[in-house]
């Protein structure tokens, strides 16, 4: 969420940055509501210092009949508060309403574009395999190592339902294994983080109320969270932290569910795109500083680039238009490995930073002990930034086309074979 003041006071640029995240929200409408607000609240201040005073003055009373117009004063004060305390909650609602929709305002570096078909190209790296065969799908690979069962995955979890078995098990065991390992020594605390989780950390995070869509919602109004980002926010939440303890650096675990409610029809075979998978995120705290969020973006993205290089997996990375950043993002890079079987990209990180847009929502901030403030120091709202350490069972796709033979077999990365505890998968072994 965006500082009020902000906006009154930069219209035309948040105006800009909604128009390039292709959003639209009424700015007129809340700054009106904003004025009714802030001349309300005044007056219900000055009620609110009358009352406060208003035992002193019957105290000074000279007589009884002063005393009782000062009490017959306060009676009076009292119910025209109440009826503006009453009109100050209809005003907030409607305010708050439309505060959650105004998006953050995008970088100067993030290019125009209507849809992810404008995502700019960035850089590329590894060399895309050529065949002298037609490469197959990872469905028909999973299917004929007999490593996913999608016929009974639909059967028993509906739509986008699967299994996966023998060596599709034991290869997401053995990513889960080298990526816990590969981040033990780069400063992040490991975490194992609720799925389902309340609304206030969805609102908080941004997810809320736009994509409420996308979003499983229990019969107790928690929803399932789509990202192991929403939880590891939460933590958090409404505390208080000190600019020593900064950055905080979180490498967060859980299961995660999305509807994928607006992908009807989209990769509709295999695991590329399914209902429940699992997460390994990135997400960071640091104090409120433009170049810090910069600095810290680039490298939880050269984390994922390093970790996809370890994979031997050939990507590329794009920086997003304004119409695929979300609601909260500045800015975004997509990272993408290759897919033989389509002959193009296919995400497999997303690296966002959201400055203190989500740290608002959430009323996370910390205690920057400025010595012109005084010993208390100043309290700031945080940044915050997160990115895809490792989404299971997504990049099996890009591993087990990128890596196969003429013969159907698949090699197995040099990196994840000690965890496998083989070089490469076929019928025979």
């Amino acid at each position: 969420m965006l500082d009020i003041k902000f906006v009154r006071e930069n219209k035309d640029i948040v105006a800009a940055g909604a128009k390039k995240k292709r959003i639209e929200v009424d700015l007129d409408k809340l700054l009106v509501l904003d004025d009714k607000r802030r001349a309300l609240q005044a007056k219900i201040d000055e009620k609110r210092a009358e009352q406060n005073t208003a035992s002193n003055a019957i105290a000074a009373a000279k007589s009884e009949e002063e005393k009782q117009k000062v009490i017959a004063r306060m009676q009076e004060v009292k119910e025209t508060l109440r009826l503006e305390e009453e009109s100050m909650q209809e005003i907030l609602k409607e305010w708050r309403t439309l505060m959650v929709m105004v998006p953050n305002v995008p970088d100067i570096s993030v290019p125009e574009g209507d849809s992810d078909a404008d995502n700019k190209e960035v850089r590329t790296w590894g060399e895309v395999p050529k065949f002298d065969f037609e490469p197959k799908s990872h469905t028909e690979l999973l299917l004929m190592h007999d490593m996913a069962d999608y016929e009974r995955g639909a059967k028993v979890a509906g739509f986008r339902g699967y299994f996966l078995k023998n060596d599709g098990a034991r290869l997401v065991w053995a990513l889960e294994r080298f990526v816990q390992e590969w981040f033990a020594d780069k400063g992040f605390v490991p975490m194992i983080v609720p799925s389902l989780v309340r609304r206030e950390s969805f609102v908080g995070t941004g997810y809320l109320p736009q994509s409420e869509e996308d979003l499983y919602k229990t019969q107790d109004g928690e929803y399932l969270a789509g990202t192991a980002e929403v939880a590891t926010m939460g933590y958090y939440m409404d505390e208080t932290l000190e600019k020593k303890d900064l950055p905080l650096k979180f490498f967060s675990f859980s299961p995660c569910f999305r509807r994928e409610a607006g992908s009807h029809g989209k990769d509709t075979k295999g695991i590329f795109r399914i209902h429940e998978f699992q997460k390994y995120e990135q997400v960071i705290l640091c104090e409120a500083n433009h170049e810090e969020s910069v600095r810290l973006h680039e490298e939880i993205t050269t984390n994922a680039e390093e970790l996809l290089q370890e994979l031997q997996l050939p990507y590329r990375v794009v920086v997003n238009c304004g119409a695929d950043l979300g609601l909260g993002q500045v800015k975004k890079y997509d990272i993408e490995a290759w897919m033989p079987s389509e002959k193009k990209y296919r995400e497999t990180h997303s690296s966002s930073y959201f400055h203190d847009f989500q740290t608002r929502r959430l009323n996370i901030r910390y205690r920057d002990p400025d010595a012109s403030v005084g010993a208390g120091g100043t309290l700031r709202y945080a940044h915050s930034l997160n990115n895809t350490a490792l989404a299971t069972p997504r990049i099996l796709c890009q591993i087990v086309e990128n890596n196969q033979r003429a013969d159907g077999s698949i090699t197995i990365p040099e990196a994840l074979r000690s965890y496998m505890g083989k070089d490469v998968v076929s019928r025979n072994r």
